[in-house]
């Protein structure tokens, strides 16, 4: 019988069906951070149990770390008390934790594929949602909640049920300035912030197939916000290459035998999905949010759609009040309004693949003098080879701060907090009311149109950008440097 990927990797996972009920599934690997872990911890105290599986569980401090000066006490105090709290936690129970000042400190689904332990065929689990990154290298990653943390914790398996199968098909060649952000915000537009709830999305086609590690990574983080379980994409070829090497990936003498394992890792000819969903390559835009879920896009030449044009009287006052919120008008396009806030960085798009493309637009050019930019790296990894390519000085030079790995402006927990009223266009996920800061606005866009907007000043269609200066009597467009 054909099988989908999911199941392949879910029923090796089943340690028991429940009569009428979840599955008992088994965890490979269980990632933590500051945030969700100590209520999890304090519950298996207070039931005398002591972590089952330590080896498999691996801890990060992300969300609320400083991003300058990491060698100085944290001075946020709440902050702090988490991160002292997730050292303690992390000793007493003999977990590997990579903190401040440890080399492979970064956000959690940041880390994970870079160290190699991340890896096909897996099921993984973190207190995040957006844990979801990790099924772009097939495995079956998904957020959990404190409590389930503890069952992790305490046995290391789950409670699951099994959800219902999506395949995303996309097929074709992207458009010149269309990157893997602009994909999945174009099917968020789509399908709506819920229009995935209950499934575990598979994403397919020849134009998922041509794309990086990286890429993928950028489209299963943000499968989330169209309301997945997870996403998931089968490995190849490009997944293999991109962690041969890596620090805990298999060693020569378990690489093969492994790679074997995991080249049977795709969904069956004839494999049934729930719902399966077809999309051409060629009619994604770059795109640019409008509202307060990441359903709310629209290509980056368009405009904001007018309420009274969508008959869901639900999904109209929900446009109503996110304009109010945002300070925009319906039927108008956001081309050419100001910003005064760029953040290149999250867990979506602050690996060095994304740095890369910003530092090949921007190089030579000077940003807007009314915009401040930060440039967070995901990790102390990726911050290394900032440094080591030169893309800080390529930064510094257009006049973009450089600051230091973690989550950063991603979400309102840290100092990185964009102002009340002001625009903020962002590389993270989530533009939720507050997500960056009380009343703070954020419209979610690619690594590229971000730069473009910090460079301009305003809402840009990167497309549009005047050829840079030339090199060595040689221009360069805009075009020659996003592809």
């Amino acid at each position: 019988m054909a099988k989908t990927l999911f199941d392949k990797i879910w029923d090796k996972h089943v340690v028991q069906q429940v009569q009428d009920g979840p599955s008992v599934l088994y965890i490979d690997k269980h990632f933590i951070h500051e945030v969700t872990s100590p209520q999890a911890f304090k519950g298996l105290e207070k039931r005398g149990l002591k972590v089952f599986r330590p080896q498999q569980v691996v801890a990060t401090a992300d969300h609320n770390v400083p991003t300058i000066n990491q060698h100085l006490p944290i001075k946020d105090e709440l902050s702090r008390i988490q991160v002292q709290q997730l050292i303690e936690n992390c000793k007493k129970h003999d977990i590997e934790l990579y903190g401040l000042g440890h080399p492979f400190q970064g956000i959690v689904h940041v880390i994970g594929p870079e160290l190699g332990i991340t890896q096909p065929g897996m099921t993984i689990v973190c207190g995040d949602s957006h844990t979801s990154t990790h099924g772009a290298f097939g495995a079956i990653a998904f957020g959990i909640g404190t409590s389930e943390v503890e069952m992790v914790f305490a046995s290391q398996c789950l409670l699951q049920s099994h959800p219902k199968l999506m395949r995303i098909n996309i097929d074709g060649e992207l458009p010149d300035g269309v990157v893997s952000k602009d994909i999945i915000l174009y099917i968020i537009s789509k399908i709506t912030s819920s229009g995935a709830t209950g499934y575990f999305v598979e994403y397919a086609g020849s134009a998922i197939r041509a794309l990086s590690m990286e890429a993928r990574m950028t489209i299963c983080n943000m499968s989330i916000e169209m309301g997945a379980r997870g996403g998931m994409i089968a490995p190849d070829e490009t997944t293999f290459a991109y962690m041969k090497g890596r620090q805990f990936a298999p060693g020569n003498g378990q690489w093969e035998e492994k790679l074997e394992q995991w080249k049977t890792l795709f969904s069956d000819e004839g494999a049934v999905f729930d719902k399966e969903i077809f999309i051409k390559a060629e009619e994604i835009e770059p795109m640019i949010t409008y509202g307060t879920n990441p359903g709310l896009g629209i290509a980056i030449n368009g405009t904001i759609p007018v309420a009274d044009s969508i008959p869901d009287e639900g999904e109209r006052k929900n446009i109503i009040k996110a304009l109010q919120y945002m300070g925009l008008e319906p039927g108008k396009p956001l081309l050419g309004m100001p910003v005064q806030h760029v953040f290149i960085g999250s867990c979506t798009n602050s690996r060095i693949e994304d740095l890369r493309q910003v530092a090949a637009l921007v190089k030579g050019r000077k940003k807007n003098e009314h915009v401040h930019v930060m440039i967070v790296p995901g990790s102390q990894q990726v911050a290394r080879q900032v440094k080591a390519e030169g893309l800080d000085k390529v930064f510094a030079e257009a006049g973009f701060e450089v600051r230091q790995a973690g989550c950063s402006a991603c979400l309102g927990m840290n100092e990185d907090k964009i102002p009340a009223g002001e625009y903020c266009i962002s590389t993270s996920n989530r533009n939720f009311e507050g997500r960056q800061g009380a009343g703070a606005r954020t419209l979610l866009a690619s690594p590229l149109t971000a730069a473009a907007a910090a460079i301009t000043g305003v809402v840009t269609d990167v497309r549009d950008l005047t050829p840079r200066p030339p090199e060595g009597g040689v221009g360069k467009t805009t075009k020659e440097a996003i592809n």
